[in-house]
């Protein structure tokens, strides 16, 4: 098998049927919504990527992705939101101002309204997240933008923010540094295969040369993007050698804006707004979410090099306002974004969510 396959397509799902619609929203994008749908059902999963990833991370084709697994297991109509952050998306990889604010009040509203139009009325909405997918619809729902939501499952964070140390420093000084020395308004997993003489190219390199656990610039770069560690958003021990060649087309480039927001929640530790931007939006969105009655189920595996123990901090605060209402599952051996897409996450991850998502189907 080859090691760049199944890039923006949809071939890693069988015996659906497949539709895209288009989603506009309050602040005029176009973004994309993808069903996959075998029959109909009482109970409808909406699946939310991270930043800077796609539906494609839900759709793997070189191992039984969550997609499949959730078709094949009784919940027959799986649906996945492209937001702004998608790398199959232009925005995702353009100069902008946008923030995880603008993804709360107007892309996860938007989505589900489409949604609901059509699947009609009485249909229970389930919806599982990763990353910052997860802290966008938490911030959503504490502003009760997302009406009634059946079940949430949020992989790796949520609304408390804490990383490593060495991604604290990068929150500081990274973004001018590569914006004002580097001259550098996005960050591409792909500056590898730049030429060495181009300011990505050059990146990449340097980047690199901190990097000698394997041999893929793109992994190397997704480290430094996101991550502390060697590698920082998974164990290579539980990526498919597939997975780990085209970790490029899974995770594409972002602006750096957003990164200025991840640093005031992480100064916060937890998730705040950004600015003034959005009147109305919760200006400290965990003291908002005491009033959040959806029963969440907290994922985060014991390597998590990304958000470390956000989400374990995150369920002891939550269970102050709502106890027994939320499920927190460490996930042993895991670190931030292999419990979706690795080789062996249908034996090791999906069950835990499949358990959350029947326990609320009625």
């Amino acid at each position: 098998m080859s090691g760049h396959i199944a890039r923006f397509t949809t071939e890693g799902v069988t015996g659906a049927e497949i539709t895209e619609y288009p989603v506009t929203t309050g602040d005029g994008l176009g973004l994309k919504l993808s069903r996959f749908h075998r029959a109909d059902c009482d109970d409808v999963v909406l699946l939310l990527h991270g930043l800077p990833a796609s539906t494609d991370m839900f759709i793997m084709p070189e191992h039984t992705n969550l997609v499949s697994y959730l078709l094949d297991n009784g919940f027959t109509d799986v649906w996945s939101l492209d937001f702004r952050m998608s790398n199959r998306l232009p925005y995702c990889a353009e100069t902008n101002r946008h923030t995880l604010d603008d993804i709360a009040r107007y892309d996860h509203p938007a989505g589900l309204a489409e949604l609901r139009r059509r699947v009609g009325e009485g249909k229970r909405v389930h919806v599982v997240a990763q990353c910052l997918g997860a802290v966008s619809f938490s911030m959503s729902m504490a502003a009760g933008l997302t009406g009634d939501i059946a079940s949430f499952t949020s992989n790796s964070v949520s609304l408390v923010t804490r990383v490593p140390a060495w991604s604290r420093f990068k929150l500081r000084f990274g973004v001018p540094l590569t914006e004002y020395v580097w001259g550098l308004s996005v960050l591409d997993s792909r500056y590898g295969e730049a030429s060495p003489l181009s300011r990505g190219g050059a990146f990449s390199r340097l980047v690199s040369l901190f990097h000698p656990e394997c041999d893929v610039r793109a992994c190397h770069m997704i480290s430094f993007m996101w991550g502390a560690g060697r590698p920082g958003l998974w164990r290579h021990e539980n990526l498919d050698p597939v997975t780990h060649h085209r970790v490029a087309d899974l995770f594409g480039a972002n602006g750096l804006h957003y990164y200025r927001h991840m640093r005031k929640m992480v100064e916060a530790g937890h998730a705040v707004t950004y600015d003034d931007e959005h009147p109305g939006l919760p200006s400290d969105y965990l003291e908002a979410a005491a009033k959040i009655t959806t029963p969440m189920l907290l994922l985060t595996g014991d390597h998590n090099r990304v958000f470390e123990d956000s989400n374990i901090v995150c369920h002891r605060e939550l269970d102050k306002a709502g106890p027994g209402l939320h499920e927190l599952v460490i996930l042993p051996g895991y670190g931030h974004v292999d419990p979706f897409i690795g080789k062996n996450v249908h034996v090791d991850v999906f069950p835990h969510i499949l358990r959350h998502l029947r326990r609320n189907t009625g």
